[in-house]
């Protein structure tokens, strides 16, 4: 039965506390007036019931013990209520050990809502209204009695901060929780960033070199349509390769960017859409490409010639990309010079000998700060600037395997 009653209060004090704290204020009540009207019986018991139990003495048990239904709205206040109502139940003459629980369950919420600097002061005069009780009562148990009284005061008012100290642990696991929800959204929102600085990266290196191409190819066929259709027809060649080369990469771009974890090999239906990004082993037709736009390219590669990391090996073709694509853009009249080195490094070397004013290397450029970017990525350098005898030239190193270890 008192199992049942307990967990009914439960459910009340969830689903409505002031109902459950209404509840345990009439309780207290009913207990105080049962032992009230036993006590004011009890003749054996000189110096407690001085006062038979009457209309005012229920009042005032009423309000001592109603007002705790507002304990958790107003606390301090209704912990003084119930003092100040102790008090004078008392010194009218009514039996002193009565109506002092709810001091006590008042003193609970209190330091179990508010701070030890708040809470100490009330649980003194808690502590001061029972020691007043005590000293109505006889002489000889006076002294016993504030002992007693004062370990219940401390024990209620432990008991109180122990719950006041895990509320706010539990407020603050909450704070911390919610700061590391938000340093999470902050950590993908700056992921998302990163990707899609990356991806205007890849399109900006594969649109500007293919369209450099393609705008001085057709600048060439228009101006030697009527006189040398030869050329136009090689020039509209070379555009029409450039254009499905350009096509195919954003394919391969935009398939990237649709590809799904529960995607399987059959995705490919053929079409080039996940062909490999493009490496140093296309060079060729990268050099083929540009010298075909009018821009004469002589190539060297030196050292032991071995196969790159993927990722390497496209920064590698995009710098050349970007380099060759600026010699088309800015240099003018000009023959390019392109240069790889395998050692420890992988240097990349390209230079012109163009007239034509070249891209500021501290400037706002996509081409030269993506250049960076890439190379910062594999822990490498770039250098780029003008030559003292006239061009320019970019330097760039990437750091590689040793040879003869695991490339990873």
């Amino acid at each position: 039965m008192r199992a049942k009653m307990l967990s009914s209060l439960r459910r009340i004090a969830a689903m409505n506390p002031f109902a459950a704290d209404l509840i345990l204020g009439v309780m207290v009540v009913g207990v105080s007036v049962l032992f009230g009207l036993l006590l004011s019986e009890d003749a054996t018991a000189p110096g407690h019931a001085q006062r038979p139990w009457d209309a005012a003495g229920m009042g005032l048990t009423l309000v001592a013990n109603l007002v705790l239904a507002w304990r958790r709205r107003a606390p301090l206040t209704v912990l003084a209520i119930a003092c100040v109502t102790g008090i004078v139940f008392h010194l009218l003459g009514y039996d002193v050990r009565l109506n002092e629980a709810a001091q006590l369950l008042a003193l609970y919420t209190v330091a179990s809502r508010r701070l030890p600097a708040v809470s100490v002061p009330c649980a003194l005069a808690v502590a001061a209204a029972w020691w007043h009780a005590a000293f109505l009562g006889p002489d000889d148990f006076a002294w016993p009695n504030v002992v007693q009284v004062s370990l219940f005061v401390a024990v209620v008012w432990l008991f109180g901060n122990r719950t006041w100290v895990l509320r706010e642990r539990n407020k603050q696991l909450a704070r911390l929780t919610e700061q590391l929800r938000r340093d999470q959204e902050d950590k993908a929102r700056r992921a998302v960033t990163e990707e899609r600085v990356r991806i205007a990266r890849e399109l900006h290196d594969v649109v500007a070199h293919h369209m450099s191409v393609i705008v001085i190819q057709a600048g060439l066929a228009r101006y030697v349509f009527g006189s040398d259709p030869a050329t136009a027809r090689g020039a509209l060649a070379t555009i029409a390769d450039t254009g499905s080369e350009v096509m195919a990469e954003m394919r391969r771009l935009l398939a990237v960017l649709r590809i799904d974890t529960d995607d399987t090999d059959d995705t490919d239906d053929g079409d080039g859409s996940y062909d490999p990004a493009p490496g140093l082993d296309r060079l060729h037709h990268l050099v083929e490409r540009v010298r075909s736009a009018g821009v004469p390219v002589e190539t060297s590669i030196t050292g032991a010639v071995r196969p790159l990391p993927p990722g390497i090996d496209l920064c590698a073709y995009r710098i050349l990309q970007e380099c060759l694509t600026n010699v088309l853009k800015h240099a003018g009249p000009a023959t390019a010079q392109v240069s790889l080195h395998y050692g420890a490094d992988l240097e990349l070397r390209v230079s012109d000998d163009g007239r034509a004013a070249p891209p500021d290397p501290q400037g706002d450029g996509h081409g030269l700060i993506g250049m960076r970017e890439r190379v910062k990525l594999y822990k490498g350098t770039a250098k780029a600037g003008s030559q003292p005898s006239g061009g320019f030239e970019v330097v760039v190193t990437l750091p590689l395997t040793p040879p003869g270890e695991p490339n990873r």
